[in-house]
């Protein structure tokens, strides 16, 4: 899976500025993936493997990384895909999407550090009455700190910094910042 992901350019290596707020001197640009429909549904059949069995009714992707993957998940495992987007910069269920109380979802992600967003779709899911079952995504590059399990097609142990921390910014190396979120 790691070739795939280096046949799309999706590694990147510099100085970024994660969605979470963290730095790192790598990046994985999922939508350099995603792009390629084929290639796509080759990683995502590997976290598919690892839900079977997995009872969930609908998968939930936040904007703009989960999005084709809560597709192609629900794609491939006959199930209802939705996304999340944010409003006023907080995350929230838009375009007449409805969870119904006691509906089991699947959240999905592209990449999954600290899994903040991922939480903020779950404290937005569980209020509605849904029972959050997990996070899939096509990369974990995370500490397995979460308190859902991860269904990930591979797992990257990549180091990244808190700002203050950064040893890129001690070099005064610019950072980029690929991601969507607004940072606050």
């Amino acid at each position: 899976m790691i070739d795939i992901l280096k046949s799309v350019d999706a590694l990147l290596e510099g100085h970024f500025l994660l969605s979470s707020g963290r730095h790192s001197n790598k990046y994985i640009q999922c939508a350099k993936l995603l792009q390629y429909p084929d290639k796509a549904e080759t990683v995502l059949k590997v976290v598919c493997e690892k839900l079977k069995g997995i009872d969930f009714d609908v998968a939930v992707g936040p904007a703009m990384g989960g999005i084709i993957v809560a597709y192609e998940i629900g794609r491939q495992m006959g199930k209802r895909a939705i996304f999340t987007e944010r409003e006023n910069n907080v995350m929230t269920l838009r375009r007449g999407f409805e969870i119904k109380k006691g509906e089991r979802v699947l959240i999905t992600e592209d990449v999954v550090t600290t899994g903040k967003s991922s939480l903020e779709v779950a404290t937005l899911l569980e209020g509605l009455g849904a029972q959050v079952i997990g996070i899939a995504c096509i990369v974990d590059r995370g500490g397995g700190n979460l308190k859902y399990p991860v269904y990930s097609c591979v797992k990257l142990n990549v180091e990244s910094y808190e700002k203050d921390d950064c040893p890129l910014c001690r070099q005064g190396i610019a950072y980029v910042k690929p991601g969507s979120r607004e940072i606050v």
